[in-house]
């Protein structure tokens, strides 16, 4: 269900956009060594600061519709315990990234996945995007299952293209059309009303 323009409702889950209070949840959530190890672009150590640099970014790029980051809340706490964006959208191609990341305490439970489905809903039904694309480190085993599990399809693999760690790694990238995430949600209406 979509509550307002920006935020969205799930079944344990609300994305919404982000507030400087929630600066605070960020920090916490990504002090945890664990959280960056296969990450793309947080740094460590993470700081009070960068939270809140990104806050402010992200309420940035969201006015000028170059980005879209909306926390993942969890219902029964109210609480940011991740965070869910769109980034590098390129309005004339209509694709953009995705990227995500989850608190560590949170992890096992599906909350990615169903965040990352509210997202590509709002990406192909309110953006009207044709293309969802993400890349991720091959390790990134946790990942990769996400994606699979939502509906992406592996493109390919870029061979050592990032170096972290003191060592090459191999990325992938994963994506979703328009069509299919029509067939997908098509499939997921139609097994629901069966039941």
């Amino acid at each position: 269900m979509v509550r307002s323009k920006l935020e969205m409702e799930g079944e344990r889950i609300v994305l919404r956009k982000l507030m400087p209070s929630d600066a605070s949840d960020i920090y916490e959530n990504l002090r945890d060594k664990d959280m960056v190890k296969w990450t793309l672009n947080i740094p460590w150590p993470y700081r009070k600061r960068d939270a809140m640099k990104f806050v402010r970014k992200a309420r940035y790029k969201m006015k000028k519709r170059s980005g879209y980051a909306f926390g993942i809340v969890l219902k029964e706490t109210g609480r940011v315990i991740g965070v869910v964006d769109l980034i590098r959208v390129d309005w004339k191609n209509k694709n953009a990234e995705l990227g995500y990341w989850l608190g560590k305490k949170y992890w096992g439970r599906g909350l990615t996945t169903e965040a990352v489905k509210l997202m590509l809903k709002f990406a192909f039904e309110r953006l009207k995007l044709h293309m969802v694309y993400a890349t991720l480190f091959e390790e990134n085993i946790a990942s990769r299952r996400v994606l699979e599990k939502a509906g992406f399809k592996l493109e390919g693999v870029m061979r050592e293209c990032r170096f972290k760690y003191g060592k090459w790694h191999n990325e992938l990238r994963f994506s979703m059309l328009r069509s299919e995430y029509k067939q997908l949600y098509k499939k997921a209406l139609s097994s629901r009303r069966k039941n």
